[in-house]
């Protein structure tokens, strides 16, 4: 294949190296699908991205030839262009571009034959229908539509379609008429290539707070397993000698050791122990 660029016509020639060029400049490289997007949305998410990153629309065929004279490494993100892929050049952390396209997606109607990306629902409960055809409707696309109180109301609650399947035009007609938006609208990471690794999206779709917490929650089981543990480190070490002195004065006062340091604690252990054992013998 990196034999056949070198035949391609001028423009397409300048794309490929185009793209070869900003793949070495920036730290992230990655494939987006804008299959679905509106053209004002996809403008609106270009002004979005502007300054932070390089949004670049062109062909299949040309992104497929970049990665192929890339070579090495780059020929893995291959196996990801599908459908409408873009790519994005960035120098933020994989992570943090994930989180960045998320914030472009925005909730749209269901067409009919679109997938759907989870299990589309319809929760029970009440509409804002008068009694009429629209019971029918809903009946027909699967929805448990009853009138109740002058009003329709969906009995109970209802996978309609799905994840993965297509969904009919009927379902897609009932979920417009309850204004239920199914379908996440935005750029969608295929893939990022950053520092000779590939990223899935599901790989970079993490929970941040619960994220913070298992960290927090793992330093602090190797903190105590350090000081438990008499493993001396960097940070635990003032926690060790503290622990170390603690129980040595404790024992020293146990045992009665006559030492400077305890003398005072082990008086007022013995005064103590005089005034239960007072308290015991009733005064005598």
């Amino acid at each position: 294949m990196a034999l056949y660029t070198h035949h391609l016509p001028p423009w397409k020639r300048d794309e490929v190296e185009m793209i070869k060029k900003w793949a070495k400049e920036y730290a992230v490289i990655s494939l987006v699908d804008i299959h679905g997007i509106p053209a004002a949305q996809l403008q609106g998410i270009r002004k979005d991205l502007h300054g932070k990153t390089v949004l670049r629309m062109t062909r299949n065929t040309l992104i497929s030839h970049a990665f192929a004279e890339l070579g090495g490494d780059y020929a893995d993100l291959e196996q990801f262009i599908e459908g409408q892929s873009a790519l994005i050049f960035t120098n933020e952390n994989p992570f943090s571009l994930y989180r960045t396209l998320e914030r472009t997606k925005t909730k749209m109607a269901a067409k009919p034959g679109e997938i759907a990306p989870e299990d589309i629902v319809v929760p029970r409960g009440p509409t804002s229908f008068k009694p009429g055809p629209v019971v029918g409707e809903l009946q027909q696309a699967g929805i448990p539509a009853v009138i109740e109180a002058g009003k329709v109301k969906i009995k109970d609650t209802k996978v309609v379609v799905k994840k993965g399947a297509a969904i009919p035009k009927k379902v897609a007609d009932a979920l417009l008429k309850l204004d239920i938006k199914p379908m996440d609208v935005g750029l969608r990471l295929q893939a990022a290539f950053y520092e000779k690794a590939v990223f899935r999206p599901e790989m970079l779709a993490i929970d941040e707070e619960a994220y913070r917490r298992d960290i927090a929650l793992a330093a602090r089981q190797a903190f105590n397993l350090s000081v438990n543990a008499a493993f001396p480190t960097k940070l635990t070490v003032a926690a060790i000698i503290g622990r170390a002195f603690s129980e040595a004065r404790n024992l020293g006062v146990e045992a009665g050791v006559y030492e400077k340091d305890i003398m005072d604690a082990i008086i007022a252990r013995a005064s103590r122990e005089a005034k239960t054992l007072k308290g015991i013998a009733g005064g005598k």
